[in-house]
């Protein structure tokens, strides 16, 4: 299959790339700065020049999002929105605009995370935006049949410990080759509208 993966450069990303390629997978990396594409998926043009210069896919995966971690006090309505945009409002459009340019029987893997069912101080945007991006996934797979979609939430990865550690105390990490294989599950599974939850 050959399948675009965004933020393939990334810890997460790059678990992904590694364990799809051994799958005998074709990944085509984007990042923002660099990869074998380069686009800021924040941006619907951007996503739509991505897809053009993409050519035929047979899926796409996010392993990247971006939110802002501040206390519920300190948020600022412009926080809220860089955080919708970065981790919910991307992927979305990778989807819509995905739905018309990958194969009929392609698949779609978004990411999501633990926020979603066990917040944490500072991280009331994150959760907001994972939540939106569970909802769509659930609400896309009832229209884009024979596509397919899920999403991956994982709990913090114990690579990534040194900078979001603080963030998650006494939450339990998991490597994030193991995470990939949820990427796989979705990716090369049959399923739909599923959450795959690596804790």
């Amino acid at each position: 299959m050959r399948i675009l993966l965004v933020g393939a450069s990334g810890t997460l990303g790059s678990a992904v790339r590694r364990v799809l390629a051994e799958r005998g997978h074709e990944v085509i990396g984007v990042g923002r700065t660099g990869g074998d594409l380069v686009a800021d998926v924040t941006d619907p043009e951007a996503v739509a020049r991505l897809y053009a210069q993409a050519g035929p896919l047979d899926a796409v995966a996010v392993a990247a999002g971006e939110a802002v971690f501040k206390p519920l006090g300190e948020l600022t309505a412009d926080d809220v929105a860089a955080t919708f945009r970065g981790k919910a409002l991307s992927q979305m459009e990778l989807v819509r605009q995905g739905a018309s340019q990958v194969a009929r029987t392609g698949s779609f893997t978004l990411v999501s995370g633990i926020l979603t069912e066990e917040p944490i101080v500072a991280g009331a945007a994150a959760s907001a935006a994972n939540g939106a991006v569970e909802a769509f996934v659930r609400a896309a797979a009832i229209e884009l049949p024979p596509q397919r979609i899920n999403a991956v939430s994982p709990t913090v990865v114990e690579e990534s410990l040194p900078a979001y550690g603080p963030f998650f105390p006494g939450m339990e990490a998991v490597p994030a080759a193991r995470v990939a294989t949820a990427y796989v599950r979705s990716i090369d599974g049959s399923q739909t509208g599923q959450i795959y939850r690596v804790r």
